[in-house]
């Protein structure tokens, strides 16, 4: 079987993917990993083969994606993210590319992270199954109707450029599968499960190693803060936060910043470009993060309660769902990092319900089947 993998630029794009595609892979299928230059690090770090598609100018994307950078109520609606910068921005800049990758490879499949859409419209030129890897917390978001529906006019214009008809993609998304690692617990309460969405796990955490030593706090605000403009101040104010408190803190400011850019840090804090975040969290006592699904996921499955520093996209509505949970504080964005970030690690650290609270979804997370299982599901489609 071959299987073509696409994606978008960032972290909480890519990551999810990784995982399938390794499987794929140790499983004795061919595997190829399209997407923008910026997701090849992870992807090569795994071991797999990539190809790279076009993505708009830097600057332009900084300013389409300007609005996008603000928290909560102030930000444009998921229909302008949806189709303006994922539909015709993003996709647009990488038909062409995606196109002849799947002429190329001739994939028996296409598995797209559904914020990918050039790879929709190659699977139908193509004459491709498709299945979608959600990339949300909220996994039924993934499966919404609306969802698709809002790309659908970008979609129309990405199937003329194609030499299709000019009738919307949406209704061949919206019955292809969904695949994801995010617990049902994770969903807002309320919500019936979805038809064809399947969950899986990647595996389980590594016991955490004890050594006796100060608690280890690990800090990230995701591969997208530069962008956003929030680097370095949210990071050198998590620094000086934290760096009183009896605690070894890691900090993990992404591949595409300088460290050097917080200044000098206090004597228990650690900066670095980039960790292995599973190996990390397996041994740290809490998290702080903005509530990207990715990064808010990989601490679920790792057992660790967080705190949050909502700073764009569904970081807001990650970090009210986790809190609601119990394993999670949420604080209300940058201005309240200080005393704010300081007292909710605190509380972590020493309150016993978050922590009991994120083992109970770690738990839940364990009992889904592996993600081996998926990966026959997919040959069962190819």
């Amino acid at each position: 079987m071959r299987v073509l993998f696409a994606t978008t630029r960032g972290a909480g794009h890519v990551g999810p993917l990784i995982p399938l595609a390794a499987a794929c892979l140790e499983a004795g299928h061919d595997v190829l990993v399209a997407g923008p230059q910026a997701a090849a690090p992870p992807v090569r770090r795994a071991g797999l083969p990539f190809s790279a598609v076009a993505e708009p100018p830097a600057a332009e994307v900084a300013a389409a994606w300007a609005p996008v950078w603000r928290v909560a109520t102030q930000a444009p609606d998921a229909d302008y993210v949806i189709r303006e910068l994922f539909g015709r921005f993003a996709a647009g800049a990488a038909l062409a590319d995606m196109l002849a990758a799947v002429e190329r490879f001739r994939p028996d499949v296409i598995v797209r992270e559904t914020l990918e859409f050039s790879s929709a419209v190659a699977a139908e030129r193509h004459d491709v199954p498709q299945v979608r890897f959600g990339i949300h917390l909220a996994a039924q978001t993934d499966t919404d109707q609306r969802f698709v529906a809002m790309a659908a006019p970008a979609l129309a214009e990405l199937r003329e450029r194609a030499g299709l008809d000019a009738e919307p993609t949406a209704d061949a998304i919206v019955r292809s599968p969904v695949l994801t690692l995010a617990p049902r617990s994770a969903d807002d309460p309320g919500v019936p499960e979805a038809r064809g969405l399947h969950r899986f796990r990647v595996g389980e955490p590594p016991p955490a190693r004890l050594n006796g030593g100060p608690r280890l706090v690990y800090v990230s605000f995701g591969s997208e803060a530069g962008a956003s403009g929030h680097f370095p101040r949210v990071y050198r104010a998590a620094a000086d936060a934290l760096g009183e408190l009896p605690i070894r803190v890691l900090i993990a400011v992404g591949e595409r910043q300088d460290p050097a850019a917080l200044g000098p840090v206090p004597a228990n804090v650690r900066v670095e470009r980039w960790v292995d975040q599973a190996e990390v969290l397996s041994r740290a006592s809490a998290m702080v993060g903005h509530g990207g699904s990715g990064s808010t996921l990989a601490a679920l499955t790792a057992g660790v309660p967080q705190a949050f520093v909502p700073l764009f996209v569904d970081g807001p509505r990650n970090a009210r769902r986790v809190a609601e949970l119990g394993a999670g504080i949420a604080l209300g964005g940058p201005d309240d990092i200080g005393s704010g970030l300081a007292d909710a690690v605190r509380r972590l650290l020493h309150d016993p319900r978050p922590r009991q609270a994120a083992e109970a979804i770690a738990a839940e997370i364990r009992a889904l089947p592996p993600i081996a299982e998926a990966v026959r599901g997919l040959a069962a489609i190819a």
